[in-house]
């Protein structure tokens, strides 16, 4: 054994002989915190003074038109789900190309198709944004109509959806007449026209049996004002014949009256409207000064 290694292992030992010396306790210390390090580098095989290595990873640059195609492709084999992700990964990455304006519209077709309604409407809200002068926006809007139009629930439910559906429909036919569109937004605001009267009704009648005359009256007169052109229009005239009955005002009831046999003389609701105001001694009678008078000739069923 060479000197220099008999000499360091006197040191050692004379270090292990005098536990109690400031050195060695700062010494062991050291060591007992550097051994779970030096352990976990070992059992992982990591050196963790050695400069970490990253691994970039490159993903592969395809081409905007084989993007395009291939969401054509998921679309033909009603993958629309994966369809719409690949339209919307054109939009986001290729913003300027020649392709992102069909991407955008593709992509709200696409979630319409399946049946991610609020995703459709929300692309179709971004196409019209971003392209208001394109002759695609009426179809755009057609795709967010049909979304919330195919979302229209029960008339015991809340109605704000088909209140949506009836305001882009609406547009449609207001701002693009002459287009295909609109021949079928017309349609389908008869669909919900009559069930946001019917919802109007169904409170209507509510507030009838619980005696509330003047909140029912309101909703018949929302019927009146807005969706006269609904099947509901007969029942809303005879429900403020009776309504005005209870509240004591014959001049309003016989006008209701008098509207509803002008306009609707074989309903079944005339017959009782009419049974009604013949039991208090009263006829139909319309009153000009009444507002059921002046709405009716502004609505055209004066």
């Amino acid at each position: 054994m060479r000197l220099s290694e008999w000499n360091g292992m006197k040191y050692l030992t004379s270090l292990s002989r005098k536990p109690r010396s400031g050195l060695n306790l700062r010494l062991g210390l050291a060591l007992a915190l550097m051994a779970p390090l030096m352990a976990c580098s070992t059992i992982e095989g990591l050196n963790p003074f050695a400069t970490a290595k990253y691994k970039t990873k490159i993903d592969p640059v395809v081409p905007v038109d084989s993007m395009y195609d291939q969401g054509l492709a998921r679309l033909a084999k009603h993958d629309d789900k994966d369809a719409a992700e690949e339209f919307s990964k054109i939009a986001l990455n290729h913003p300027f190309s020649s392709y992102a304006e069909k991407s955008a519209l593709m992509e709200a077709y696409s979630d319409y198709r399946a049946g991610k309604y609020d995703d459709a409407v929300g692309a179709a809200h971004t196409y019209y944004e971003r392209y208001p002068n394109s002759p695609d926006v009426p179809y755009a809007l057609y795709l967010a109509g049909m979304s919330y139009y195919e979302q229209i629930p029960d008339i015991s439910r809340d109605q704000t959806v088909t209140s949506k559906a009836n305001s882009v429909f609406q547009q449609i036919v207001t701002k693009y007449p002459n287009t295909p569109y609109a021949t079928e937004a017309k349609f389908k605001l008869l669909v919900t026209q009559d069930q946001l009267a019917g919802k109007q009704m169904s409170i209507g009648r509510y507030y009838l049996t619980r005696r509330d005359y003047p909140a029912a009256i309101s909703r018949f007169r929302t019927v009146l004002a807005q969706y006269q052109r609904t099947r509901h229009t007969p029942e809303a005239l005879e429900r403020l014949t009776e309504a005005y009955l209870a509240l004591g005002l014959p001049d309003e009831a016989q006008t209701a009256a008098a509207v509803l046999g002008h306009n609707f003389p074989d309903s079944p609701w005339y017959k009782d409207a009419y049974s009604l105001l013949k039991g208090r001694g009263l006829a139909p009678h319309e009153n000009p000064g009444s507002w059921i008078s002046t709405l009716a000739h502004q609505i055209g069923l004066g």
